[in-house]
């Protein structure tokens, strides 16, 4: 009798506990989709201005019965999706604007076929940026043609972006004829380096040939160019480097008088500053843009930021003292990074080099966090690799300067490869030129007037 009794209480305690679960089930049946949290939140400002995607996150998976009932001040929609227990919604946001977001009710369903009641999300996006761009270049008695660039850099920053490549390597303008070859147009700016200073003249590298850069200006094109600069890697050694995990050269040295590391960089600021005034002579503009990246880290002129600005005026100084009145110069910035600013008498432009993001929110974020830094200067894209697609990028809101991808070496080190016949590309495919050459805003190497 025991057992038996022990067994009707299992057997009673089990069907408890299934008969507690079911009554659970069932009170959940009618219950309707809850909003747990928005992005942007009810209330929030300061939201960017552009295209926009709105996340709501509900409590249980849901679906949108009608997705024409959702709108934003009374104003349609671009798109709305329910995936799971998400809503998006895409938009677009006008600055300085107070929005609200309403998606009435029986507008989102959940799993039982119960409806939601309605749902408003208010926020406002920022206001503009008061941007003064500075309209005299820092470089004292700029060339004609420096000022005539700067003068087109200005009346078109906030309308267009130019488009831009960078050479293979050094010299040479390799990258923007594959861009030709296969979308049929030029980008409207080539980059250059001066990164193997050292070994010039050389069969490979001899930068008192300016054909390379000559041949580009004389089309109309823009000339950028940028250093990496080398240096010993230890005192006496013929090996040189640009990273800092490569070389012992100390920036804190290289700005003190009598070192050996300043002696080295007096060396090379002759060197260089001869070459550049081949350009200088031939009437090209340069956008000069040396010491990049520099709060990153990983090169040697970016380990102290007290003893880089003391670098960079030192370049500055030593550049008017030869009389190179045909350079623009571009500072690179890492964001959050202005103790490493030499400072406005020094700089024109402001850069942003960046890789491996696609979402063009989020490109927009950083344009929009260095116009606030530096209102008075204009921003553009220096460097960049696996971004999003310009006409993305235009419609978040970042309108850059210009926007340079960087080269693949192996896609375009030699004109005559299979490789260079391909659309592949580790930074800028075919695919990413042709869509932003299909944008009215973007700036190809015909749309460019004669700055001469």
């Amino acid at each position: 009798m025991k057992g038996l009794k022990y067994l009707m209480m299992i057997i009673s305690s089990f069907l408890l506990f299934s008969c507690s679960e079911k009554d659970e089930d069932v009170s959940n049946v009618d219950i309707a989709p809850v909003l747990i949290s928005s992005d942007p939140f009810d209330g929030e400002d300061n939201i960017l201005k552009g295209e926009r995607i709105i996340t709501l996150v509900f409590n249980q998976n849901i679906t949108l019965s009608n997705r024409d009932n959702i709108n934003i001040n009374g104003g349609t929609i671009k798109s709305a999706d329910a995936i799971f227990k998400k809503l998006t919604i895409e938009v677009t946001l006008n600055e300085d604007t107070e929005y609200i977001l309403q998606i009435p009710a029986k507008t989102v369903k959940g799993p039982t076929g119960v409806f939601n009641e309605e749902i408003n999300i208010k926020f406002k996006t920022k206001a503009k940026t008061e941007v003064t761009i500075k309209k005299e270049l820092v470089t004292t008695n700029a060339s004609k043609e420096a000022v005539n660039v700067y003068n087109f850099l200005i009346n078109n920053y906030g309308k267009s972006i130019i488009s831009g490549t960078m050479a293979n390597v050094s010299w040479n303008y390799n990258e923007a004829m594959w861009v030709y070859k296969h979308t049929g147009k030029y980008p409207a700016m080539n980059g250059y380096d001066y990164g193997h200073l050292a070994y010039s003249p050389a069969n490979w590298i001899d930068y008192s040939d300016i054909s390379p850069v000559k041949d580009w200006w004389d089309m109309n094109g823009l000339v950028s160019i940028g250093w990496h600069w080398n240096v010993p890697v230890s005192q006496g050694s013929e090996e040189l480097a640009f990273y800092s995990d490569k070389t012992r050269f100390s920036i804190d040295n290289a700005v003190i008088d009598g070192t050996y590391e300043n002696d080295i960089i007096k060396a090379d600021l002759e060197k260089l500053s001869n070459y550049i005034l081949l350009l200088k002579n031939e009437g090209i503009p340069v956008l000069w843009r040396p010491l990049h990246e520099a709060a990153g880290g990983w090169f040697w002129w970016g380990k102290n930021s007290e003893s880089y600005k003391k670098l960079w005026i030192i370049m500055f100084e030593t550049f008017q003292s030869k009389g190179l009145n045909n350079l623009i110069w571009v500072w690179t910035t890492e964001t959050n990074d202005n103790d490493w600013y030499p400072g406005d008498n020094y700089v024109d432009i402001i850069g942003r080099d960046i890789y491996n993001l696609t979402s063009a929110k989020d490109i927009n974020e950083q344009f929009q966090k260095i116009t606030e830094t530096y209102p008075d200067k204009i921003i553009t894209l220096s460097e960049c690799g696996s971004v999003s697609g310009l006409n993305e990028q235009i419609n978040s809101g970042a309108m850059w300067l210009w926007a340079m991808p960087w080269y693949d070496y192996d896609v375009t080190n030699q004109i005559s490869s299979d490789k260079f016949n391909a659309e592949e590309h580790i930074h800028a495919n075919i695919t990413w030129w042709k869509n932003s050459f299909s944008s009215d805003k973007v700036i190809d190497l015909s749309k460019m007037p004669n700055l001469k």
